[in-house]
């Protein structure tokens, strides 16, 4: 193990310099900084994480809270968490990933014992039960995801309204009148679940204006629910010829039972997915889709927090834009 004393005298300098190089607490010359960096990585030195942490007060670790749950897509939720972890690997964290579903105690566990150094906040509720213990605490936090209230709060997350609108806008420009919504499980909405509640405001408020007809029936998704779910709703609306889905394990079912029934996608019916871009280009339609940005809400959550623990940043929402990318599942809607 290469010591702190050894990079001093390599670099022709005190060890206190070589600290203050490492710990950023004293302006050091540039061409110092240069020397002492040149002798850290040619003799590949590794600060001691014990020692750095009591000389800086800090862990140089992030919690993240990932509640994994079997009602949602966990792809989607792993590849944040993976992106989480790189984009903090750059700025010299490391990253502590809390999977229970403890809510408020994990919070507070967290804070207040010096575990971490801040906290990303995923699957987050419209009325999220972590947020009154988080505003309480000086824990530096990012929430990915959107409650009612961001007063206080620093978020990032696809901005679902304006995709559910979007959605909505894409089948009424081609002469959609009736159209059902796929969504989330039931429990999802039970828990008010921001994104899931956001992108159905957004399907209401565009279809109202443009004076479209929309169904939304929430699903377990797999194909026996997915069944039960359509035939559901073409005995409610059977002039329906267009399907938006939010929903990655209901979407080749659905493709499936469309194949069965006789009705070609697009000729017949048109689909719409709100899932990641690898879900639409795999499937057996090519699918029109809103891709969930799952690397991009990672990266800049990180950023987010770091910027917070250098004090540089303060309290925002960063709301990604939606884009819809055309593919072979929709087209105009059939002449009856």
């Amino acid at each position: 193990m290469v010591t702190l004393a050894e990079v001093a005298q390599h670099a022709g300098v005190s060890a206190s310099t070589v600290s203050y190089v490492l710990s950023g607490k004293r302006s050091i010359s540039a061409t110092t900084r240069q020397r002492v960096e040149r002798s850290i990585r040619e003799l590949g030195y590794h600060p001691n994480a014990g020692a750095r942490a009591l000389a800086s007060s800090r862990s140089n670790v992030i919690a993240l809270m990932v509640p994994l749950r079997t009602d949602m897509y966990v792809p989607v939720m792993m590849e944040i968490a993976i992106a989480v972890a790189t984009t903090a690997r750059t700025h010299g964290y490391d990253v502590l990933l809390l999977t229970g579903e403890e809510g408020p105690d994990a919070v507070r566990r967290v804070a207040g014992s010096g575990l971490a150094d801040g906290m990303i906040l995923m699957d987050v509720e419209l009325d999220d039960e972590r947020l009154p213990v988080l505003r309480a605490s000086a824990q530096p936090a990012v929430l990915i995801g959107l409650p009612a209230d961001t007063a206080g709060l620093t978020c990032v997350d696809l901005d679902f309204e304006a995709t559910g609108a979007l959605c909505v806008e894409h089948l009424a420009e081609r002469g959609h009148r009736d159209v059902a919504v796929i969504g989330e499980a039931p429990a999802v909405y039970e828990r008010h679940t921001g994104f899931a509640e956001r992108t159905l405001d957004g399907l209401r408020a565009r279809a109202r204006e443009t004076g479209l007809r929309l169904l939304h029936r929430p699903c377990e998704g797999g194909y026996d629910a997915t069944a039960v779910t359509v035939a559901r709703i073409l005995d409610e609306r059977p002039d329906t010829t267009g399907f938006v889905v939010q929903n990655e394990a209901a979407l080749e079912p659905l493709l499936a039972l469309l194949r069965q029934q006789g009705r070609a996608v697009p000729e017949d019916v048109s689909v719409v997915a709100v899932c990641p871009e690898q879900v639409a280009v795999q499937a057996s339609v090519r699918l029109t889709s809103v891709a969930v940005p799952a690397q991009e809400m990672g990266r800049h959550a990180v950023e987010q927090l770091v910027a917070k623990l250098d004090g540089r940043g303060g309290d925002e929402v960063v709301l990604l834009p939606p884009e819809l990318t055309v593919r072979a599942s929709s087209g105009p809607a059939p002449v009856r």
